[in-house]
Formats: C-alpha cells, structure tokens, sequence
C-alpha cells in the first residue's frame, strides 16, 4: 500500500471508534495523516484517558504526537467497551471506583457527558452531572429557546435549563450546533447573552465549545442580504395583475412589509391598507402578539365564516409550512402515525415523570399471598400520596412472630402488574380490553386498577404489556375515534353472530341471521331495516363497536381517571408511539447478552468465577439448564422483565466463598459462590434458583387459589 495515498477503506476509519463517519458536529473533525496512514476524530483523540498534548498545535495531529497516540491506541486496545463489547476502549468515567471503559461514539449512544475543559474529563451515565433545581412551575411545555420546538421543562439529559435565566430551555442539540457555529466569543445565553455563567454550566454540562471565531464573522458578504428590502406581496389572493413582486411607491401597489418582522409583505389594495401610515403584520406575527401574555401552544387557524367577513379579513395569508391546516379529527386517526416531532426515548419520559416523586417516605405492609388487596389498602388509605416514596416491608399472616422483612419496591410493582393483568377487571387472552362488572364499578375498582397501573410505572415498575391495541386507542384519542375488530371480542356467542352476519351471502341470509339474534340485538339497540346485503358490514360495525366500546363506557372512563395519576395519561397521549410498544407488547426475550449487560461488576471479583457465569448465562440460553433467563432475574430483582425505566439501583455481581448463590432483591444484587469447576457452578446455581421460586410459588399458591374463588364470586 502507497503510505501517502491509502486505499484500504479502513484506514480512513479513526484509530480509536472504527467508524468512518464524517460528522463535525458529534464526533469534532476528522483529521487524516496519509504520511503515517492516521485517521482520528477529533473528540476520540480529545477524549482519550491516557495522552495529553505534549507537542505544539502543528505538531502530529492537534499537537498530540504520533507517537503518543499509538501508544493509546495500543493501551485502548486491550479494554473493551461496555457499551459495544468490542476493544479499543480508549475512554473512562472519571467516577471513583467505576469501571466502565467506551468508545467516544458509544458514550455518546448512552448518554455520557464529556466535559471539554480542564482535564476533559468524561462521566457514564451513571455518574454523569445533571441539572439540580428546587421545584417545577410550570404546568406546560415551553420553547427551545433556539428551534421554538416546545419541549418538557424537566431538565434531562437532552434538555439543559439556562443558568442564568430560569425559565429558558434548551435541547442539547440545538445548544451543540450553536455553539460550533458561535464559538467561544459569541455563544451566549439566547435571552440574556450572559456568557461567562452560561458557558461555565454549558461546559459542565457537556458542551463543546471550540476557540474560534464565529462561523458568519468568517464569510465573505455574510450580512449581504440584510442589505436587500423584501418586496414581494404574500396576500393568500393577490389583487396586482403585474405580479406579486410589482412595486410602485405612493401607489395602491406599494409594498407594505411587516411592521415586526420584515420578511413578509402586502400591496396596500390586496389587504385593505389605506395609507402607508398604517400599520400591517403578517399572519405568524399576529399570532405571537396575541398569545404574548405567556407560553402557550399555536392555535389551529379555522377559516372565518363567510357572512360575517369584514373586508380586511377576506384575504388571509397562506398558512405557514410549520401548520399545516388539518380536520380536527385528523391526528387522531391512528396516534401511532405521528410525526417524529413527539418521538423520544420511553425510558426518558418516565424518569422524567419520577421527577415527581418526593423522598418523603410512605411505608406500605404487604402480604404477597395477598397483594391485590394490600395493595388496594394501602392506595386508598388517607395518607398515601402517589408522589411519595414507598417502602415496601413483607408480612406473612402465618408468622406468629409477626417479623417484618424489607422488600423490594420492583418486585412488589411486579407482582401487582402480574395480579392485574390476569383480574377480572380485563377479559381476553393476550390483548386484553376492559370487561363489564356492576359489582367492580360499584366498587371503584376500575379507577383503582388505572391508578395501580399510574403509580407502578412512575415509580419504576414493569411495562403492562397486555393492552389491546383498540383500548390503548381509546385512551389516546377516545372511544369515539376508535374502531374494535373482531379479535376484540372474548364472548364466543357474540363472535360467532358477527361472523354469521359477515358471512350471509345474500338478504334472505342475512335475515335468518337477525331473526336467531333477534332479543340480542334488541337489547344493544342494533335492530334495523336490512334492504341490502352491503347492510350487515355496518351491523357488524355497530355490534363490534356495543359490545367492546359502548358497554364498556362507565369502566373506561373510571379506569381513565385513574389513570390520570401522576400525568401519566397526558404523557401516554402526548408520546402514544413510545408509549404504544410498552403498553400493548411484552418486553424482549431476555438474553445472555442482555443479562450480561444488565449486571455490573462493584467490586474486585473472581475472575474464574466471573467466567463460569457468563458461561453460565450462555447455558440457560441454549437450553442446556434447569433454570431460564426469567427466573435468573427474578431470584436477582424479583423482576421477570427489566423496566421501561430500568433497575433503580443497578443490578450487580459480587462473587463469596459460600454454599449457594444469595439473590438480594432490595439492591438487586447477585452473590455468586467461588467454586473449583463450571460444573459445580453451575448445580449449585441450577438449584438455588429453582429452589428459591418454587418455595415462593408454594407459599403463595394457597391463599391466591382462594382469593380467585373470591374474585369470581365477587366478579360473577
């Protein structure tokens, strides 16, 4: 290979993330040296643990030596990233006693913060700095303070907060690209151009802010077309017949532009204008002063109506590219077709609601043989708030002892969730819809069950995952807007007349079908005049849309205001693509890999032994255990699936001299027993696990086998 002119394309990869973007904004600039066949970003290089810049700025590449970088590219190459598992991990969190090792890029991908300042140092997302503030005013979403995108005000790790103005809001994008663009000379806070403060907490924060001039001092004849006056008329219905662009002065054909902003224009006759002195907005200024007495959400613009139109208003403007104009029932079609606008992270959204929850703590007694109810006691007693931290402590009614034992907070929320998806309160096999009981309704326990479903996602639980997908559209855009099918149906009676009706061939079918089903639908109100066979499609339609919606309707609406709790029914309306996947499918099979990632390593561990459990963990997945990967997590977390939110705290590995492997739930921590050989590793695995469930499955088998009858005593 020619040394100056390489043709491998991975020579044009960096040396430290192998990958061959080009991409200035997140990875800084890619730099190739052919004379030493060197390709590096610019943040990988910057970012790295082990070299410093030694050499001056035209020295190697950005001053650090060749040389130097190859020594860290050998020392990357024996540490193996915890994101991607591949080697070459030339970066690490600064925390003490943390272990992770990632590429720039994939630090990136899970949300680390490099700070590039001081020491550039960098912080996993673990123990990455965040934005602390005291309480949260605001009721609704305000702007990017530089794309006017409205945005949560909950600071998270794509969304920054000012420091020097309160109530400004960024996306971390935005503020990135900005600060590239300004440089450290003119990236300043967008309100208040304060910099020293603003770019002080930007740096802590993660924003690269390079030492240079700004990008528009830099180009020739940046300002020229603030030079220009803008004169084309932008009337919806243009009365000139020379054109938009004609312009008379002191005529009715002078162009007016927009007294606010200026880039937008009218010939005095086409608005109505009777002199120059007048003065005119267009139609996105107007907008703005009329909202400007505070934050708020653009309105839908409805035409006027014609009989009461003055002759200003004949000639609205076109509607801006950013609003289209839309019937009032067109976004709630199918929510999962939104634009990407609401498109965001589920894990982001629900630690973003956790925001809510306070440290004062409410201790909640619960008898796993009996969690329905305890659970449904201790909601409703007087002095449970939802934004409380719960204490979980276990009881057992047949303890003469009365011992109490602390218990995790995921696995009580997990054994609820499991409670709750196989109640009466739901009817149908794997999607599941609302079912109709007086009894329950009279009780409230429908509102109760929303509430229950709130509170556990909000705090960590698991994702439902049983919702069928009529009834999770019913919440975000209302039952009116729905459609069932017939998959919805659970009653086999009611299935079978509506598939009679769908499959009558002619009238006199179609007839015989109503007549057999003649006291049925008179009593849901579908009786009616059949004069075509194309009829039974909309009685079809209307018994579909009695039976899974309309006879449904007290439940749902109780339901739905429990499910209010917390805001998570504004969030799950709000972001219903996200929200769909968690709501209406099971979480990912669990996996070697999946379970490798999940567990970390605190402490100075056996290596052996940490050997025969990722050994271990390939076993149970190939099969060849009496243990799955379900009951791994369980005997760890008590979990059966990881959260939308994940583990709180982070699931861990420690490796003892002892007899069996100890699963603590409240820390979600794994003790693994040091043993000689795989083969005993992994008896005494297969046994402990297995053990632990099936005694915990004995002890509650008894009372949930009674509290069944209870239900469908209670239910029937």
């Amino acid at each position: 290979m020619n040394e100056n002119k390489p043709d491998d394309s991975q020579t044009l990869a960096c040396v430290f993330c192998r990958k061959n973007d080009d991409c200035p904004n997140k990875y800084g600039e890619k730099k190739t040296k052919e004379k030493w066949n060197l390709t590096v970003h610019y943040y990988c290089l910057l970012m790295s643990s082990g070299i410093w810049q030694r050499g001056k700025e035209e020295e190697g590449v950005y001053g650090f030596l060749i040389e130097d970088i190859r020594k860290e590219v050998n020392r990357a190459s024996k540490l193996k990233c915890c994101v991607c598992k591949k080697n070459g991990a030339s970066i690490g969190c600064v925390a003490p006693r943390c272990k992770r090792s990632y590429h720039f890029p994939c630090g990136l991908q899970r949300e680390c913060i490099f700070q590039f300042t001081g020491n550039f140092a960098s912080f996993c997302w673990d123990h990455r700095p965040v934005q602390i503030i005291t309480s949260n005013n605001y009721s609704d979403s305000l702007p990017c303070t530089i794309c006017l995108e409205f945005i949560e005000p909950i600071p998270t790790y794509n969304i920054l907060r000012s420091p020097c103005c309160k109530n400004s809001w960024f996306h971390r994008d935005c503020l990135q690209v900005q600060a590239i663009s300004a440089g450290v000379f003119f990236f300043r806070c967008t309100v208040c151009n304060n910099s020293d403060i603003f770019q002080k907490e930007m740096l802590r924060m993660g924003i690269h802010i390079p030492e240079k001039d700004a990008s528009w001092e830099l180009e020739e004849n940046a300002y020229q077309e603030l030079l220009q006056h803008y004169e084309r008329c932008d009337m919806q219905r243009c009365r000139c017949k020379e054109g938009r662009d004609y312009n008379v002065p002191d005529s009715k054909w002078e162009i007016k532009r927009c007294q606010c902003c200026g880039s937008s224009g009218t010939h005095l006759a086409c608005s109505s204008l009777q002199s120059w002195e007048q003065n005119w907005e267009c139609l996105e200024c107007r907008s703005i002063l009329n909202n400007s007495g505070g934050f708020q959400k653009a309105k839908k613009h409805t035409l006027p109506n014609t009989n009461n139109v003055g002759i200003n208003d004949c000639f609205l403007e076109e509607s801006s590219p950013k609003l289209p104009r839309q019937s009032p029932g067109a976004q709630c079609k199918d929510p999962l077709r939104q634009g990407s606008k609401f498109r965001r992270d589920i894990s982001a959204i629900i630690i973003e609601l956790g925001f809510q929850i306070v440290k004062k703590k409410k201790r909640l007694y619960i008898n796993k043989a009996n969690i329905w109810n305890n659970a449904l006691d201790g909601f409703r007693n007087q002095k449970f708030n939802p934004s409380y931290t719960m204490e979980i402590v276990y009881v057992n009614e047949n303890d003469h002892f009365g011992r109490e034992h602390p218990g995790s907070k995921q696995e009580f929320l997990s054994l609820l969730m499991q409670h709750l998806e196989n109640s009466p309160l739901f009817e149908g096999s794997l999607s599941k819809n609302l079912s109709l009981n007086s009894q329950a309704l009279k009780e409230n326990l429908y509102y109760e069950a929303g509430k229950m479903l709130a509170i556990s996602l909000v705090h960590g639980g698991p994702s439902p995952g049983f919702f069928s997908k009529t009834l999770f559209n019913c919440l975000v855009c209302g039952p009116e807007n729905t459609q069932p099918i017939l998959d919805d149906v659970s009653d086999f009676d009611v299935a079978q007349i509506i598939i009679r009706i769908n499959a009558a061939t002619n009238v006199a079918d179609l007839n015989s079908v109503m007549n057999d089903c003649y006291n049925y639908l008179e009593l849901i109100g579908c009786l009616r005049l059949i004069t075509s066979l194309s009829d039974k499609y909309l009685l079809a339609k209307d018994i579909l849309y009695y039976h899974v919606i309309k006879r449904v309707q007290a439940p749902f609406e109780s339901f739905k205001q429990g499910l209010k709790t917390l805001g998570v029914l504004e969030k799950i309306q709000t972001y219903p693509e996200v929200f769909y996947g968690i709501f209406c499918h099971k979480p990912e099979n669990l996996s070697a890999e999946i379970l490798g990632d999940l567990f970390t390593v605190h402490t100075l561990s056996d290596a052996q032994t940490l050997g025969f459990w990722n050994n271990y963990l390939q076993a149970v997945e190939d099969g060849k255990s009496a243990a799955t990967m379900e009951d791994i997590l369980i005997f760890a977390t008590g979990c059966n699936s990881i959260p939308p939110a994940g583990f709180k705290p982070t699931p861990s590995i420690e490796c003892l001299h002892m007899d069996f492997p100890v699963g603590n739930k409240c820390n979600n921590c794994l003790a693994l027993p040091i043993t000689n050989t795989y083969k005993e590793f992994q008896e005494k695995m297969d046994f402990a696990i297995r053990s632990t469930l099936r005694l915990e499955k004995e002890e509650s088998s008894h009372y949930v086998g009674h509290e069944d009858v209870l239900n469908k005593e209670m239910l029937l």
